[in-house]
């Protein structure tokens, strides 16, 4: 392992034209057109640093080595349709160099239609999720955090059929101190191409992946014209991989039958047709989240708490793992200009079940639980794990698979304790500010521990510029970032 300082600039020029709605506003639903440009680019010595790479949907090359960056030009639009009907539709284009294949590449691709501000289907490949319609219920705002557990936007977007609703409904019978809200979605992986040119050519890995991910979300909160300021959200969601076909030939093709399908959603075992593994546990890779939230919204200010408790098998449903999970605190200040919001948030996933995994016993002699080493992010079948073109789709403390120097597939350092801070304001008139401070103590997996503990400490600077129009107050559309990051440690690179 060796011990590397990487540092960074980046300067980023977004410009955008028409009229971009955003959720809960009062234009919210009017029809729109938005085309939009951002140029992103950076010098580093050695990779790019930690906090420029992550959370840009995949978009900025991990290692820029001297410079490099992208540019993403895209299109929305939202209309109107008769009967309570709306629509919408987007397609983005990146490139971005240096990279292992294409430099040039399809982001988004997308259509939606909603019915009622109640249901929608939407289908391809689009930036953001339907928990953004919900006001991100699991808790963490991905502006500031270090990344949801389960599905962040550090990776690119998984093209996807999805059946959601955009916003949380009052549950019958309950007087409108309860709702609901969620989603089911399956959706197919497309970075076959990435795999073959990154995986080392002695790993084995499933191409073409199926997902699968659903949620549910129950959400307390006072109806009365002058309300309590306290809401409570409790979730649950759950993601598989399954199907696609295995580089070991005696893996091959996995099922992927409506049968298997149904198996997927169920949690149940595999057919006949499955390995012996998928036979004994389930059929697939599943894991998942139990997210709590509760939050306080007063005059001058307002306090979030939210803890994701994360799953990987049975041992973590029924919560052997102890408090493994994402837990934070997010403040928001009205009325202070030159600090909006702070958020601070600790992550642990040491525990993982114990140390052993189905260890071999009689339980009838020695009654127990038997599971462990829950390894979380990895799949002895799904090599690739919680990722996509190598990025973890889940928060990416547990360092992705694209920082792996011999082109090994899965996720090295699952075990670990992290802090991370984040923090933005303003400064004076259009210049604001962010800022992002990780710290990770990593302990490697439950299968491959380190010698010692590895440390990396990651932060990220940025001053942002909104050029004003010069006919009115509003933003005329063009944004300048200048971003200074730095990383420090033992992790990255190995």
């Amino acid at each position: 392992m060796n011990h590397m300082l990487s540092r960074g600039a980046l300067l980023l020029a977004a410009f955008a034209i028409g009229l971009c709605a955003h959720a809960g506003d009062s234009t919210a639903h009017r029809p729109y057109t938005l085309y939009y440009i951002v140029c992103s680019g950076g010098a580093a010595d050695g990779q790019t640093p930690f906090w420029m790479a992550s959370h840009t949907h995949g978009r900025m090359p991990a290692d820029i080595s001297s410079v490099g960056g992208y540019t993403q030009v895209g299109v929305q639009h939202a209309g109107a349709l008769p009967g309570h009907w709306r629509w919408g539709a987007g397609l983005s284009l990146v490139a971005a160099a240096p990279r292992i294949r294409r430099n040039v590449f399809v982001q988004e691709a997308f259509a939606e239609l909603v019915y009622r501000d109640r249901i929608a289907l939407s289908m391809g490949s689009r930036e953001g999720s339907c928990d953004e319609a919900l006001g991100y219920p699991a808790g963490p705002d991905p502006t500031l955090s270090s990344g949801d557990l389960l599905l962040s936007t550090n990776a690119r977007p998984i093209p996807e059929i999805n059946i959601y609703t955009p916003r949380f409904m009052a549950v019958p019978l309950t007087g409108g101190w309860l709702h609901a809200g969620g989603y089911f979605a399956v959706g197919r992986s497309f970075d076959t191409e990435y795999l073959r040119a990154a995986i080392a050519a002695d790993r084995h890995y499933v191409q073409d992946v199926l997902w699968h991910r659903k949620a549910l979300y129950l959400q307390v909160k006072d109806p009365r014209p002058q309300p309590l300021p306290l809401s409570f959200t409790l979730g649950i969601r759950h993601v598989a991989q399954w199907g696609g076909t295995s580089t070991l030939p005696k893996m091959g093709r996995q099922p992927q039958s409506l049968k298997d399908f149904a198996r997927i959603v169920l949690g149940q075992a595999g057919g006949s047709d499955a390995t012996v593994s998928d036979q004994i546990n389930v059929l697939g890779n599943h894991y998942g989240t139990y997210d709590f939230r509760l939050d306080y919204v007063g005059a001058h200010f307002a306090v979030g708490a939210y803890y994701q408790h994360f799953w990987e098998d049975r041992s973590g449903i029924e919560w052997y793992n102890g408090l493994d999970g994402l837990a934070g605190l997010r403040i928001d200040l009205h009325t202070f200009p030159y600090v909006n919001r702070l958020v601070v948030e600790h992550l642990s996933t040491m525990n993982q079940s114990g140390p052993f995994h189905f260890i071999q016993y009689d339980h009838r002699k020695y009654p127990g639980y038997g599971g462990g080493a829950d390894n979380y992010y990895n799949n002895g079948e799904y090599t690739t794990g919680a990722s996509y073109f190598g990025r973890a789709i889940g928060s990416p403390l547990l360092i992705s698979p694209t920082y792996n120097a011999d082109g090994a597939p899965g996720f090295r350092h699952n075990r670990i304790r992290a802090w991370h801070f984040g923090a933005e304001g303003g400064i004076a008139g259009p210049w604001t500010w962010r800022t992002r401070l990780s710290t990770i103590r990593s302990f490697g997996t439950p299968y491959a521990p380190t010698l010692k503990p590895l440390n990396n400490t990651s932060v990220r600077i940025d001053v942002c510029y909104a050029l004003p129009d010069r006919h009115a107050s509003r933003p005329s559309g063009w944004e300048f970032t200048a971003t200074l990051a730095a990383d420090r440690g033992d992790l990255l690179g190995n």
